[in-house]
């Protein structure tokens, strides 16, 4: 199976740049955080108010574990590197891209983090969860894009590339 999976922490641009990956490469699109919305019949940020991060997390692993698709674009949660037979199946199916954005400027990207459904533990800031998660995802990633300072069609245009 030829799909791209896109991985890295919330507000780097999975969405935003899978949405314009997929259009340009004639690929379908899907975000796994919507997935799980559909699956639960819930919101995320509902979710892990009621399971808490680690029950949230085991949903998570669950889902993205048994999506089954084909020449597709799919944005991952930022926490889904937490899951690793979801990121072992991913690999499986697809190329796994991480974008990579530095602290910083997630920070500026980012709203309100309990309304955006980010996994962040009680008395953990931004910054932790930042050097928690790199490790991971440069653990899984099979690509790594620097999206710092970057348009998004420059973006698009070198992960394209560099899977060709």
């Amino acid at each position: 199976m030829s799909n791209i999976i896109l991985i890295g922490m919330p507000g780097a641009g999975k969405s935003t740049i899978g949405v314009v990956l997929a259009k340009t490469m004639g690929y379908s699109f899907t975000d796994s955080d919507l997935i799980i919305q559909e699956k639960t019949g819930r919101l995320l940020h509902s979710i892990i108010e009621e399971e808490g991060a680690e029950g949230f997390n085991a949903i998570e692993n669950k889902v993205n574990s048994q999506i089954c698709t084909d020449r597709t674009v799919i944005a991952t949660g930022g926490s889904a590197v937490y899951g690793k037979e979801a990121m072992e199946h991913f690999r499986s199916i697809g190329t796994v891209v991480y974008l990579k954005l530095g602290c910083r400027d997630i920070a500026r990207r980012l709203g309100d983090l309990n309304e955006r459904g980010v996994v962040i533990k009680e008395g953990q800031t931004l910054e932790d969860l930042y050097n928690e998660r790199v490790p991971l995802y440069e653990k899984y990633a099979m690509l790594t894009i620097d999206c710092t300072n970057r348009e998004i069609r420059d973006i698009v245009k070198e992960i394209k590339a560099r899977l060709q």
